[in-house]
């Protein structure tokens, strides 16, 4: 899609040496930018898992001491698990 964009002739400048160096163009050093600050801007960072604990005193007795392997077939017992 064509478009037009107005940035500073030294910023343009600047690309087109940038461009020439690499065997590139302006176009997809434009290209490139706007990826890159698409992509920043959508990569996770201002998530927050909420806090989600429970009331209580901890692990019932006699699973304190117990393997993952053991509370996980107590967790689906009777569940079909």
């Amino acid at each position: 899609m064509k478009t037009t964009v107005e940035i500073s002739d030294n910023l343009l400048e600047e690309a087109k040496r940038l461009a020439a160096r690499e065997g590139s163009t302006v176009k997809a050093l434009i290209e490139q930018g706007l990826r890159q600050v698409i992509s920043a801007k959508k990569k996770p960072g201002s998530f927050r898992l909420r806090k989600a604990t429970f009331k209580g005193q901890g692990l019932q007795p006699g699973v304190s001491t117990a393997t993952w392997e053991q509370i996980r077939d107590l967790a689906y017992e009777g569940h079909g698990g």
